[in-house]
């Protein structure tokens, strides 16, 4: 997504490249959030990297790119460019395929242009009425995607949607409908204009675990798509609206990365005085071994880990107050064309001094809150305006086996006080106006959580907030009741297997009962709950997932949880599967020399079972009972082929909510 564009004329520009100089000592930091995040709310990175170097007294500002290009993209010019490239590509070979996506598009492109502008303000909040109209049905245009609606099954109420939607009323049926049309719009541009693109996702196949750069090399140097262009010049005017002299790029995930490195391209060939640094959780995950010298002909510096410290050394680096062997977790290419790591001991920055993230130039009142998943807590995910902020660094349990326990983002961790936290919130929420929070650590302490909510409950902080936590049982009906009188809506947590054993040896610390005696506390308070499941962990038989099935049945059953997700398990190579395979009782696939990226690790599990398989029988289980459908039926009606008998007893949860003392 975010590429260079063709060369071209800047008013003024032989005049003002002196400010883009480094003969000064003086830094201007611009930090960008590359595509594809998020685009409901900013993705919190450089807000927390903005607010501390300000803190610290760096200049810095940032900006948001990858909402910038789905509204660039998503809007008459933009769809009239798709169009005239369509039609272009129909005059050079009238007998070339074109995809449904496109084909109904062109159709219907007149409905497109009068419509996009409407409902990108629609689903920006700016124009609610809006709504009446799309659940009509007959002023969108739709497109393939509009297709899976007719799959929905009328419940006898004559609405075929109703079970789907429940009560979500017309403003998220609208919504729903708005995202649809949306994401038929991604397929027109990945079809037509650039395979790669997705609103999620974007290129991750060029990235996640690839352990050469050749791909990622490959594709920077083919011909631009109108997509790429689009990105070069948003980002060329990023560059002469802010004058920065770093910018840096934080990618979160494989599929921002083909777009930060064609971002830093675009820097380096028509910027070549700006310092570009990049770093973000893929760096930290998949990074840890470069030895790639391609990688810096679009980055001076990639870092490590928290950012924090190493963006203070770089810093004091560029204003020559630091020798380059003084840096901090930071690779650099050496004189020598190598690869080097440079990593001077000093200690981090304490988690309750990084400061207050900052929302300070990204454009919040412009995010789209969207309805792609008939999910309660994927909901939250995607609709509405969030707050991210940090109760902890790191997790206090740090002992689950499929986890990345041995890096710093698991590993370390650290708290901040309840009044800090309170004043963090409180200033957050006068800069934005915004009272909704996304507590975004990887399981918010029990402890934390209680002294937060009664700062939050005595300063009379009217807030709504969910989070990630563990099941512990810790959370006692009255800590649940608590959080909600807090502003708590919802929480998360990972079940994972809904299986003793496997839990045991997952060393999660927790058990099926404990989760459901701890997720009915929090239910009965009125908070959501939502459940990570897995499938596919090593050595997880037939019958271990006809068993977790039959546990989640009975969770949804009596009233435990509303929401669950279950995703195949993925080995990594910083996990305590990953580092010891023999205790899992696998055998991990040799990989091969990696040069750039290595983070997921195949695996073979001595079962053979078809996970894959299972897979889509599990979600489409668990799809049904978050709408109240099958939660009665014998579990095994589920599967297309015959499986086992759960060992469950079917009232396994119901007893273990009627037990004394908890």
């Amino acid at each position: 997504m975010f590429c260079l564009y063709r060369c071209s004329t800047v008013a003024g520009l032989p005049q003002l490249l002196p400010l883009f100089s480094m003969t000064s000592t003086a830094v201007r930091v611009l930090s960008l959030i590359p595509p594809m995040t998020q685009l409901n709310t900013p993705y919190p990175s450089t807000a927390y990297l903005t607010g501390f170097l300000r803190a610290r007294g760096v200049d810095a500002v940032q900006e948001d790119l990858a909402l910038a290009l789905v509204l660039q993209l998503l809007s008459p010019d933009g769809l009239q460019q798709v169009i005239d490239l369509v039609q272009a590509q129909y005059d050079a070979n009238p007998d070339r395929p074109f995809s449904p996506a496109v084909q109904s598009f062109m159709a219907q492109r007149d409905q497109y242009l009068a419509t996009i502008g409407k409902v990108i303000a629609y689903l920006q909040g700016k124009d609610s009425t809006l709504s009446h109209r799309i659940v009509g049905r007959n002023w969108l245009p739709e497109g393939p995607r509009f297709e899976a609606l007719e799959h929905y099954l009328d419940d006898g109420s004559g609405d075929p949607l109703g079970w789907a939607f429940g009560a979500l009323g017309q403003a998220d049926r609208a919504k729903h409908l708005a995202t649809l049309y949306l994401n038929d719009l991604a397929d027109v541009l990945r079809d037509a204009a650039d395979e790669r693109f997705e609103f999620v996702r974007y290129a991750e196949s060029l990235a996640g675990s690839q352990p050469t750069f050749e791909p990622l090399a490959e594709a920077l140097a083919a011909p631009l798509t109108l997509v790429d262009e689009a990105l070069a010049e948003l980002t060329r005017k990023a560059i002469w609206r802010q004058r920065p002299t770093v910018v840096l790029l934080s990618v979160p995930f494989p599929g921002s990365v083909y777009a930060a490195f064609r971002i830093a391209q675009t820097i380096k060939a028509e910027f070549p005085h700006i310092t570009t640094v990049l770093g973000g959780g893929f760096v930290n995950t998949e990074l840890r071994e470069l030895t790639e010298p391609r990688v810096f002909d679009y980055f001076d510096y990639v870092t490590l880990d928290a950012g924090e410290r190493p963006l203070l050394a770089l810093m004091e680096h560029l204003r020559g107050e630091r020798g380059r062997s003084r840096l901090v977790r930071t690779y650099v290419r050496n004189d020598a064309g190598a690869v080097q790591y440079i990593n001077m001991m000093e200690a981090d920055i304490a988690f309750a001094e990084v400061g207050t993230p900052t929302w300070d130039g990204l454009p919040i009142h412009d995010y789209l809150s969207l309805l792609d998943m008939l999910n309660p807590m994927h909901r939250l995910w995607s609709d509405g305006r969030w707050n991210k902020l940090t109760i902890a660094h790191g997790c206090y349990w740090k002992k689950c086996s499929f986890c990345d326990v041995s890096l710093d983002y698991i590993g370390r961790y650290e708290g901040a006080s309840a009044t800090e936290l309170a004043n963090r919130i409180d200033t957050i929420v006068a800069e934005t106006g915004q009272t909704g929070f996304h507590f975004v650590d990887e399981a918010a302490p029990p402890k934390a959580l209680k002294a937060l909510a009664t700062e939050l409950i005595e300063r009379g902080s009217d807030i709504s907030w969910w989070g990630n936590i563990r099941f512990e049982k810790t959370f006692s009906p009255e800590l649940c009741q608590l959080l909600a009188d807090s502003g708590c809506i919802a929480v998360s947590g990972g079940l994972e297997v809904a299986s003793d054993r496997l839990l045991s040896l997952m060393k999660k610390g927790v058990s099926v009962e404990q989760v459901a005696r701890v997720t009915k506390a929090f239910s009965e308070a009125g908070i959501l709950v939502h459940a990570y499941l897995m499938y596919g962990f090593p050595t997880q038989t037939v019958q271990d997932t006809v068993d977790a099935l039959e546990y989640v049945r009975q969770l949804f059953e009596n009233g435990c949880i509303q929401s669950g997700f279950f995703h195949r398990f993925a080995c990594t190579v910083h996990s305590p599967v990953g580092l010891n395979p023999e205790e899992y009782g696998v055998k991990l696939v040799p990989l091969p020399q990696v040069t750039f990226a290595k983070n997921d690790i195949a695996f073979i599990d001595p079962t053979g079972v078809d996970h894959d398989a299972l897979g889509l029988v599990l979600k489409k289980a668990i799809y049904n009972f978050m709408h109240g459908i099958g939660v009665e039926e014998d579990v095994r009606s589920w599967f297309p082929f015959k499986v086992p008998k759960p060992t469950v007893p079917r009232n396994k949860i119901a007893k273990a909510l009627s037990a004394k003392g908890w």
